[in-house]
């Protein structure tokens, strides 16, 4: 791999697809390194580190639901990328439900999935870099340069969507905020996905802090959307 290059690891088991995706993502800026199977994923991001992970659910040997968790188990910050051939509202929610951060469904562009993974970097990068003050609440830390969020002094692992759902929130207490909204503000998300998605997310991220204690900051405004509520 050339250094200097955002590196992306390609994991589908269709050898023609893979090729023309590289070539596209190569165009585009990146590096790519190619794998045919969720095993031989694992083995190349223990030796390397990668910037985007682009992942087909249907392969053998490892689907693309249980890579994902796993990734998920050692690397929160690391932007997902799902391919999907069914494209059924199902299988794109249990990928967000598994940490994924996007997906495209084939047969797709290989134009528009290159700008959609430079889409998914810059916002990664830009959370990275801010400069924006930390918010503290009772029990409650977010610390967007490091993307540390602790609740009673315990460390939360939040994916890049989690992590800018919750933050947005939190910037502006008691403003409500629709889904649409959530996925234009938090997430830059300039195209057509189903709004339960939002729901996925919010209930994945009161899991993690409810398994602390009750997190109540985060609450649902019933036929509008959510918000952030200090408590008295």
């Amino acid at each position: 791999m050339k250094t200097g290059r955002p590196r992306v690891l390609l994991v589908d088991d269709e050898i023609g697809l893979r090729e023309l995706v590289r070539v596209y993502l190569e165009n585009a800026g990146f590096d790519v390194l190619e794998v045919d199977d969720g095993i031989q994923a694992e083995k190349q991001m223990n030796q390397t580190r990668f910037d985007l992970v682009i992942l087909d659910i249907m392969m053998p040997n490892m689907d693309g639901f249980t890579l994902c968790r796993k990734i998920r188990l050692t690397q929160d910050d690391l932007p997902i990328l799902l391919l999907t051939a069914k494209g059924e509202e199902s299988d794109r929610l249990q990928g967000f439900e598994c940490g994924a951060d996007d997906y495209v469904v084939k047969p797709f562009s290989p134009r528009e999935l290159a700008a959609r993974a430079k889409a998914m970097l810059r916002r990664s990068h830009k959370s990275q870099q801010t400069a924006e003050t930390n918010l503290q609440f009772p029990h409650l830390l977010i610390d967007l340069n490091l993307h540390y969020v602790a609740w009673y002094e315990q460390e939360i692992i939040l994916t890049p969507k989690e992590f800018s759902l919750l933050f947005l929130l939190a910037r502006s207490p008691r403003q409500v905020f629709s889904r649409t909204q959530i996925m234009s503000l938090a997430w830059g998300e300039n195209y057509v996905a189903e709004l339960r998605i939002v729901d996925v997310h919010v209930k994945n991220l009161r899991e993690k802090f409810n398994e602390i204690g009750p997190f109540y900051y985060v609450q649902t405004v019933w036929g509008m959307g959510y918000k952030f509520e200090v408590p008295k």
